[in-house]
C-alpha cells in the first residue's frame, strides 16, 4: 500500500447521505480479480447515461471540482459488504473520505486498502460543505500522525479518531501480512527466549 502521513488536497463534494455500495461500484462490475481496474466505473451510474456518456450535472464530471477527497454525506458505504466500494475509490485516485458516520465494514475495507474514513460531527460535516460550495478550490490538509483534518482558509481545525493499529499501518504503508514481517525480530527474540514448547 501507498504510506499515508500528510495530505494536502481540495475536495470533491458528495451532499448525499445513505450511499451505498451498490451506487459506489454497481454490482455488474465486480468481475475482477485484482483490485485495479475498478476506479473506471466508480459511480457508475450516477457519472454516466445509458449510453456511456457523461452525465453533466454529476459532481466527478463537473470540472470545478477536483482532488483526491470525497466529501460525503452521512452513513456512506452502507449496504453489501463488497470491498470493490474502497478499491473503486482509491483506484479513482481518492485517498480520503470525509464524512459523519461510515458502515463498519465500509471503514474497515477502506482501511485494509488505504484509504482514510475521515469521521467528523454533523455539524462539522455541514461546515466543510459550506465551505466547498462557497469555494470549489477550499484546501485540506489531513495529517495522520497528528490524527487532525485542517482547513487553512478558515484556520480551522478538526480531530478524528483512527483505530491505533490501522494508523500505524497506513503510515507505513502495510497491510496485515506487512505488519507481521515488520514484526519478526521481535516474534523471533520472544521464541528464543520462552521457555515452554508444545
Amino acid at each position: 500500500m501507498e504510506k499515508f502521513q500528510t495530505l494536502h488536497s481540495a475536495a470533491v463534494p458528495l451532499p448525499f447521505e445513505n450511499i451505498d455500495t451498490d451506487q459506489i461500484i454497481p454490482a455488474r462490475f465486480l468481475k475482477a480479480t485484482t483490485r485495479e481496474g475498478f476506479g473506471e466505473n466508480l459511480f457508475r451510474d450516477w457519472r454516466c447515461n445509458a449510453d456511456g456518456t457523461p452525465k453533466l450535472d454529476f459532481v466527478l464530471n463537473d470540472p470545478r471540482y477536483a482532488g483526491r477527497i470525497l466529501l460525503a454525506g452521512k452513513n456512506f458505504g452502507c449496504g453489501s459488504s463488497r470491498e470493490h466500494a474502497a478499491w473503486a475509490l482509491y483506484d479513482a485516485g481518492f485517498r480520503v473520505v470525509i464524512s459523519s458516520y461510515f458502515a463498519d465494514i465500509f471503514r474497515g475495507n477502506a482501511l485494509n486498502t488505504g484509504l482514510l474514513p475521515l469521521q467528523v460531527t454533523d455539524a462539522g460535516l455541514s461546515q466543510l460543505f459550506a465551505w466547498v460550495e462557497a469555494d470549489a478550490d477550499t484546501q485540506f490538509v489531513v495529517n495522520l500522525p497528528e490524527q487532525t483534518l485542517h482547513v487553512p482558509a478558515h484556520n480551522a481545525t478538526i480531530g478524528f479518531e483512527i483505530d491505533p493499529y490501522k494508523k500505524e499501518c497506513l503510515i507505513n504503508g502495510y497491510d496485515d501480512i506487512d505488519y507481521l514481517v515488520s514484526q519478526k525480530p521481535a516474534i523471533e527474540a520472544y521464541e528464543s527466549n520462552r521457555t515452554w514448547t508444545w
